[in-house]
């Protein structure tokens, strides 16, 4: 295969950078691993296996020793998972699963779930078995060829040999682990497809999983390198997955007047149907035919149009608004007559006065004027041209080495980007305490969540700094990423860091920090790791950048941010300050993001610095007990337990009693009595005995003589003995009247016995929702 001389070369030098990070396997590495997989799960292994114990080694999804386990979730040292990610899909793809939840069978689909036996299960598998026995006896047979032909053939026998499995993403990647000389680890042949495109190569035709593996088999032998090395390369120059190419008419009608250069100008791509106006709420709507549908409503309203014409207006215009999104790639039209090629950088935004007010902001990789000669029915506004490869290849061409495409900021993957407009829903909007630090975020840039101990403080920081970044990278909620691109997200989109009474601005920004070189003692100047994130986050501008910054009030903050807090500010992102080391010039990129967490119980630490509490929004996270409501160890229901222990803390020790409340963070794992009693005796009272400056008195006041001795200045501990259940459940409500009468209530009505203190079972809950397959990780 002929390549371009200028992609060959940029092959080439990835190798040797990936060869020399250690990121690529050595042959006899490669050659054990697939060594390993074939005595584990050869065919001839499976072929001698029948009944459960074929079930069970083909489909126990908790057993690290069965075959699935293998295929999706291996990832150590024995076997790296580094052999093309089916993560993130359902249960179903399988064909049978074992549910937890049902204690039962499954298959069919998610729609349409079966609970079978265990002997239909059996029949599954054995099926199953079967298809891969004479699936790899073709493959052993088989003779890789670069020609297309020969593995069309290949597609046609498994097609009829092996329907259920060859079809299925676990099976081409069992099949690829025993023929890694003839196919290929890409297992869904969007991917696969996606990478011939970006390699300036027009795609076999025909559908199927097994159609291109001659392609990559062909070219990794003309680079020398095994096939699993090549794609990894590929995933390197490429990303990992597909991204979406979207024409987008630039006048309204075929007749109207062009917007091109509004859009060249502005950086945007736009579309009309100004009356509509702004459909930001419309994107708040969880289903994508729901926003059609809304969207259809608006139009009868303002257009007098058909259905079908009203239907197909609402289907382009809820493609643009909802599914475009970085790192698309938007191709402007008029007509047959390509103007420009962008990347979508950012969301939908609506822009009032303008006859085309409904806009994304892009970067133009390309303003060349061509032809592209499309059929009649891709002159429609919005359209996804996944069907048309050989129109794709000339945009790659066009494109191939611009600034800031794919091979940098926009080589995160985007699940499912290349599927149909209709299998795309959006992602849900944050709420709670994510959608609060999001909305301080998009007003002022950065944020400083506070409260008492145990409010999930740090929790809460994390968790919205990687949803957000999930969404800024991937245009997908966190939990919706593959394990592989959830864990891209930390250390690169995502930092950490902790403050305290010895971190400085040499830690933050830059300075000198000592450095051994030859055995002697120098100092060496380094980049802090705000600066480190800023200078990233400027070569990427399209991605948001999150620092979360635990602990904040325990640093000396006008020290460590220095001239910082000069250029922090959201108004003032991009301007330059001069930094006194290295005479270089800070600029905070508008995409860096900081949230802070201060426990206010640390009354050691001085009050924030006025010039920082003017730059920072802030959040209170008081202790929400509604959490803890189905919690009821021994009878004890602990939400109302821990309201009435906090409303003495407050009432008792003063004015900072309010910021010395427990969080109900502390009691979120308890399962039963065991549990109590450990985080009573290990957290709760050492806490309060700090509080109360082992005040016996005060804390006998706020926990009741039951728990606390204040004439022998010690706690009962005692109680906290395995077999003293139901006396530390008496101290623990004896305080507070209500609370008893709730227990005795609670009791009775659910028959739970005041001295229950032994194990309970625990639950574990397969997931069985549908999920899209992923590509190579």
């Amino acid at each position: 295969m002929n390549l371009d001389a200028s992609v060959a070369a940029e092959i080439t030098q990835l190798a040797q950078k990936l060869d020399q990070e250690g990121k690529l396997l050595s042959r006899a590495r490669l050659t054990e691993c697939y060594r390993l997989f074939r005595q584990r799960f050869g065919t001839d292994v499976l072929a001698n296996l029948d009944g459960e114990e074929l079930l069970m080694t083909m489909h126990a999804r908790g057993n690290t020793d069965s075959l699935v386990y293998w295929l999706e979730f291996k990832n150590d040292d024995e076997f790296p998972a580094l052999f093309g990610s089916i993560a993130g899909g359902s249960s179903f793809n399988y064909g049978v699963f074992y549910s937890k939840s049902k204690a039962t069978w499954i298959t069919g689909s998610p729609k349409k779930p079966e609970e079978i036996t265990i002997l239909k299960a059996i029949d599954i598998a054995r099926n199953q078995r079967d298809e891969l026995v004479h699936g790899a006896e073709a493959l052993a047979e088989f003779k890789a060829s670069a020609e297309d032909p020969a593995y069309q053939n290949l597609q046609l026998y498994l097609d009829l040999t092996a329907p259920t499995v060859s079809d299925s993403a676990w099976g081409h990647k069992y099949f690829s682990l025993l023929f890694p000389d003839i196919l290929d680890d890409y297992h869904n042949p969007d991917y696969a497809r996606f990478h011939l495109i970006k390699l300036l190569q027009l795609p076999p035709s025909g559908a199927g999983r097994y159609l291109m593996g001659g392609r990559f088999v062909a070219l990794s032998r003309q680079f020398d390198l095994p096939i699993n090395n090549f794609t990894t390369i590929l995933n390197e120059k490429d990303g990992r997955t597909p991204y979406t190419y979207w024409r987008i008419g630039t006048r309204e009608g075929d007749t109207g007047p062009s917007r091109w250069e509004m859009m060249k100008t502005g950086n945007c791509v736009a579309i009309g149907w100004p009356n509509l106006g702004d459909l930001s709420d419309v994107r708040q709507i969880a289903e994508l035919p729901k926003i059609k549908e809304t969207i259809k409503e608006r139009l009868r309203d303002h257009y007098q149009k058909g259905e079908t014409v009203l239907g197909i207006w609402a289907a382009q215009i809820a493609a643009f608004t909802v599914c475009l999104a970085p790192p698309d790639v938007v191709i402007a039209m008029d007509g047959s007559n390509v103007l420009g090629i962008g990347k979508v950088t950012g969301g939908y935004r609506f822009v009032s006065g303008d006859p085309f007010p409904h806009q994304l902001p892009v970067v133009w990789l390309s303003q060349d004027e061509w032809t592209m000669d499309p059929p009649e029915q891709l002159r429609s506004t919005v359209r996804r041209l996944g069907k048309f490869p050989q129109h794709l290849v000339e945009i790659e061409k066009r494109i191939y080495g611009a600034t800031s495409i794919v091979g940098t900021a926009a080589r995160s993957p985007i699940s499912g980007r290349d599927s149909p407009v209709e299998t795309l829903p959006p992602t849900p909007p944050l709420t709670g305490v994510p959608a609060r630090i999001q909305s301080v975020l998009e007003r002022k840039g950065q944020v400083i969540v506070y409260g008492p101990p145990g409010t999930g403080k740090t929790h809460w920081a994390e968790i919205t700094a990687l949803e957000l970044a999930a969404r800024s990278w991937f245009q997908q909620a966190y939990g919706q990423l593959s394990s592989d691109d959830q864990a891209s997200l930390q250390g690169e989109a995502v930092r950490l860091v902790c403050f305290h009474p010895a971190y400085g601005y040499e830690d933050f920004l830059e300075g000198y920090r000592p450095d051994l070189v030859n055995g002697q003692m120098t100092f060496t100047l380094r980049d802090g790791v705000f600066k480190r994130l800023c200078d990233e986050a400027a070569k990427k501008p399209d991605r948001s950048f999150y620092l979360v910054i635990d602990e904040i009030n325990r640093g000396d903050i006008p020290r460590i941010f220095g001239e910082l807090l000069t250029v922090l500010e959201k108004n003032k992102r991009g301007k330059s300050i001069l930094l006194p080391v290295t005479g270089t010039a800070l600029r905070v990129p508008p995409n860096v993001f900081v949230i802070g967490t201060m426990n206010t119980a640390d009354r050691s630490i001085a009050l924030l610095d006025a010039a920082l509490r003017r730059r920072f929004g802030f959040i209170e996270l008081m202790p929400d007990s509604a959490t803890l409501a189905s919690k009821v160890p021994g009878g004890l229901p602990l939400g109302m337990w821990l309201d009435d222990v906090n409303r003495n803390i407050v009432n008792r020790i003063g004015r900072d009693g309010r910021n010395l409340q427990i969080g109900h963070s502390y009691f979120l794992t308890i399962a039963n009595m065991h549990d109590l009693a450990r985080v009573l005796e290990e957290d709760i009272m050492p806490l309060l005995q700090e509080y109360c400056c082992d005040d016996y008195s005060l804390l006998e006041s706020i926990l009741g003589s039951g728990l606390v001795d204040a004439q022998k200045q010690s706690i009962r501990k005692e109680l906290f003995a395995r077999d003293r259940s139901s006396d530390l459940i008496a101290a623990l409500q004896a305080p507070f009247a209500d609370l008893a009468t709730t227990l005795i209530a609670h009791s009775v009505d659910d028959g739970t016995p005041m001295d229950e203190g032994g194990e309970e079972d625990t639950i574990s809950i397969d997931s069985e929702e549908p999920e899209s397959e992923n590509g190579k990780g």
